[in-house]
């Protein structure tokens, strides 16, 4: 939304919520700034604010005090009603949004912190220090696809299979996303198979492109989402083991998962890993840098360097 069109709604919800009586599209017109003069433009764009200020969920309520119609908004059905929560659902709430600080996500849970506060709760998400959760969300697929299962809209887009037979072209009802194993899964129903399916975000080799009108599809009833993730046949990575060289005093995270660290010299130490998926953990090594030096297997050295490079890029 462009920032014109922004101050525009804002002075319109303003205007509306203040006054007590049904307001005429003339005397919006007038009192509202970034109205064209003519009147079939004006027409046109205000029809279109009003159906994004209730696409937004603001009560718009239409009367009439004369004649003309009118309309305004009135605040109790506008404002929530007080939020009362105990010390427990703060903290889940500040632990919900850390989870979400280094994703796609971050900027819808910080300005849902922001409006905790305005209401005098004080989630803060740096409060629980104990506990440090991940949710990764890097893929590119997963912000599209997000917005299309909240807005339950058709969605297509070129999908690698898991034989690695080539790219299919794939369009999806989608149900829900569900994190597997550190992976994100699509579930859904795929219209060109005509039945239920799942997806692995990292294998969606296209930009999402959604189609139809918002609100086009319906999850049946009684599916669980997880559970189709989770029960899902693909065939769990293979375990392996990785020797890591660790700076001294350093890569403290990495030292954590290691099955046994030994000493080197006075600058390394070498540590044994277990690995099951070489991409998400070379991500999570990159994350070390210097303090990370990857002695074997060949290809988590290589892609970590891939990580490391495309950083640099």
């Amino acid at each position: 939304m462009s920032r014109r069109k922004t101050e525009r709604l804002l002075h319109l919800v303003v205007l509306l919520l203040a006054t007590r009586r049904y307001l005429t599209a003339e005397q919006i017109r007038q009192a509202v700034p970034g109205y064209p003069d003519s009147d079939e433009a004006f027409k046109r764009m205000f029809e279109r604010d009003k159906e994004e200020l209730r696409e937004l969920g603001i009560p718009l309520e239409v009367g009439s005090d004369e004649d003309d119609t009118g309309y305004r908004i009135p605040p109790q059905a506008y404002e929530l009603p007080d939020i009362h929560l105990t010390p427990d659902e703060v903290a889940v709430l500040g632990l919900a949004a850390r989870v979400w600080q280094q994703t796609n996500l971050a900027e819808a849970a910080s300005g849902a912190l922001f409006k905790l506060r305005a209401a005098g709760i004080d989630a803060d998400p740096s409060g629980s220090s104990v506990l440090e959760p991940r949710v990764g969300a890097d893929e590119p697929a997963f912000p599209a696809l997000y917005e299309a299962v909240r807005d339950r809209r058709v969605v297509e887009f070129a999908y690698k299979s898991m034989s690695g037979s080539g790219l299919q072209n794939r369009v999806v009802e989608p149900w829900g996303l569900a994190s597997r194993r550190g992976r994100w899964y699509l579930v859904g129903h795929d219209r060109m198979r005509q039945a239920q399916r799942v997806f692995r975000l990292s294998r969606v080799q296209s930009e999402v492109v959604q189609r139809g009108a918002a609100g086009a599809v319906t999850v049946p009833d009684g599916v669980d989402i997880k559970k189709i993730a989770f029960e899902w046949g693909e065939p769990p990575a293979e375990r392996r083991t990785a020797k890591v060289r660790l700076r001294r005093g350093g890569a403290q995270g990495v030292r954590r998962w290691a099955s046994t660290v030994t000493f080197v010299d006075d600058e390394w130490d070498e540590a044994v890993l277990a690995v099951w998926d070489v991409d998400q953990f070379a991500a999570t090594l990159a994350r070390f840098a210097a303090e990370v030096h990857v002695i074997d297997p060949p290809d988590l050295r290589d892609a970590v360097i891939r990580q490391l490079k495309g950083v640099l890029a």
